[in-house]
């Protein structure tokens, strides 16, 4: 898989909630470490996600914002 996007985040899928329409995909990069996806329902089907299944998160985005309290 070739992509534009410089950051690929390879884990294992940790938790699938499926609601209606859309899916909650959580995907652990390293132990104790998460990151949460919100996609379609049919892209879940479609990816065929399971969990304990690899996974990447790839993320391209012109901007992250952070910020502190």
């Amino acid at each position: 898989m070739k992509l534009s996007a410089r950051n690929v985040l390879k884990g294992t899928v940790k938790e699938i909630n499926h609601g209606a329409v859309d899916s909650e995909v959580v995907i652990e990069l390293s132990p104790g470490v998460e990151i949460v996806s919100i996609i379609t329902k049919k892209s879940a089907e479609g990816l065929g996600l399971k969990v304990g299944g690899s996974a990447c998160a790839i993320i391209k985005a012109p901007n992250v914002i952070i910020g502190v309290e």
